[in-house]
């Protein structure tokens, strides 16, 4: 029946919606109230006892390059083939397999000779390619000597760039942003070859093995402790040979990506979540919770008559390091990533000892990472003013960089979103604002195989539900709040990840 009245009004408010700008109490307003009405926590539910049975079938989990995300894919794309959008599958890659065939290599060569220690100056980035390259060294933004306190940016951005010359080996310093970001940026830059050197502050002196899931500079990769750097910076052209002796194999899963029927293609509002659930369990908090709830919202709002396009996506291998979301945006040409004006991201949305949290758009909480994006600390209020409708508080959470938001902000893109908690411990302000048991984790199964359904706070789902709906249908009509897309900022650029 609901659809039936979604259809009747499509079809009063159509020519409206495509001729008129969006106001306050006008279409935006109309239509965020209808699609509230229509989302249920009922049907999310329905979903995440979909998810649970996939995870069952299939060894227990959803997991990237298994079966079980494989027919997360197929249940998530028929849902919204049936609903009536354009479904693409983006195939994404990642790392199946690493096996280091012989110790790395890493020899000054001028202009003096010496022999670096392999397993002990220096150790192999899992997963580098193979490679053999000698080339001369470019130091990238390095902070020497250390501050006494982390502070190093080096790689973080592509500006620290700016004058390498293609085809030497980068020079790069830890520090403040993920190491795959400075490996990224590395790539994009042309370097042969990779060393990122410790800091060099008491306890980031020395070098050890890493797994940072990142190949995609395509060249061999070492870690080397800060003497190594140290030497390496204060030597006037430094040429090195740097060899990994490895065996990489890729594996391939597909990013669900689905397109309202309607609105104009040069504004897109993007939603988020991603699909895959870590191999140790079936995920239906992380991130079951947000896949449904976005589901359930792409298929009550398909008539929807939007003013703007609206795109679903559905992320693969999120748990092993934002894959899917970045891989995605490194596909967009820089006029794709124009059109996209906002990304809302929707991750663990149910936790059991929920806090209701929004990403702080505008850093006035002023911890950790900086505000995102101009237009970010618009998505902050607008969801704030809904919960305020309903009497309820909110707090804010930093943009740590751990989900898929991460990707768009560091091109400029602004974001925002709801989280409920992970392993993060419940505060007493916390407890008295949302209730639940201070002192404990928000979600206690995080990560474990009892990230069950039994694992769902059905309150914070049906309320977050309602969220995402209400976000969702205003932006799809009215954008008029969001800023001109900007170069992305450096500081948003570096965000912090606990592989720093």
């Amino acid at each position: 029946m609901r659809r039936i009245v979604i259809a009747l009004v499509t079809v009063l408010v159509l020519p409206l919606a495509m001729a008129a700008p969006a106001q306050a109490g006008g279409l935006d307003d109309l239509f965020a109230k209808l699609l509230v009405k229509t989302v249920k926590g009922a049907n999310v539910t329905k979903h995440l006892n979909a998810l649970q049975a996939i995870a069952n079938a299939n060894g227990g989990n959803r997991a990237a390059g298994t079966p079980g995300y494989n027919a997360s894919r197929d249940y998530v794309a028929g849902k919204l083939r049936k609903a009536g959008y354009k479904v693409t599958l983006q195939p994404i890659n990642f790392v199946e397999g690493w096996t280091e065939d012989s110790p790395p290599t890493l020899n000054l060569t001028a202009p003096n000779a010496k022999t670096y220690v392999p397993n002990e100056d220096f150790f192999t980035f899992q997963p580098s390619p193979a490679g053999d390259v000698t080339a001369q060294v470019q130091g990238v933004d390095l902070t020497l000597p250390p501050t006494p306190t982390p502070t190093s940016t080096s790689g973080c951005e592509a500006a620290d760039f700016a004058g390498f010359v293609a085809g030497r080996i980068a020079l790069i310093q830890r520090g403040t942003c993920a190491f795959a970001q400075k490996i990224r940026n590395a790539g994009f830059a042309g370097a042969s070859g990779i060393i990122v050197f410790n800091e060099g502050q008491p306890g980031r002196t020395d070098a050890f093995p890493l797994d940072i899931g990142e190949w995609r500079a395509g060249v061999p990769m070492v870690f080397a402790d800060f003497a190594v750097g140290n030497e390496l910076a204060a030597t006037p052209g430094a040429t090195v040979r740097l060899a990994v002796d490895s065996t990489l194999t890729l594996g391939t899963n597909d990013n669900v990506i689905a397109e309202s029927r309607f609105g104009d293609p040069r504004n897109v509002v993007m939603v988020g979540a991603h699909l895959d659930s870590v191999p140790a369990g079936p995920g239906i908090n992380d991130n079951g919770s947000g896949t449904a709830s976005i589901l359930e919202v792409a298929e009550e709002m398909a008539l929807f008559p939007v003013k703007n396009k609206v795109r679903f996506a559905f992320w693969a291998a999120e748990e092993i390091g934002l894959l899917g979301s970045d891989q995605y945006v490194e596909s967009l040409s820089e006029a794709q990533r124009d059109r996209i004006r906002v990304y809302l991201n929707f991750d663990m949305v149910a936790s059991p000892n929920f806090a209701y949290k929004l990403y702080d758009g505008d850093d006035s909480d002023g911890v950790g990472s900086p505000a995102g994006p101009p237009g970010s600390d618009d998505i902050e209020a607008q969801l704030a003013a809904f919960y305020g409708s309903r009497s309820l508080p909110t707090v804010g959470t930093d943009f740590d960089g751990r989900s898929d938001y991460g990707p768009f902000i560091a091109v400029g893109i602004p974001a925002g979103g709801i989280f409920t908690g992970a392993e993060g411990i419940k505060t007493p302000e916390e407890a008295a604002l949302f209730g639940g048991t201070a002192g404990v984790a928000y979600d206690a199964c995080y990560h474990l195989v009892c990230d069950t359904i039994t694992n769902i706070n059905a309150t914070a789902l049906d309320v977050d539900a309602d969220a995402i709906a209400d976000s969702t249908a205003r932006y799809a009509f009215n954008l008029r709040s969001i800023p001109p897309r900007t170069a992305p900022s450096q500081a948003a650029a570096a965000l912090a990840t606990t592989a720093e």
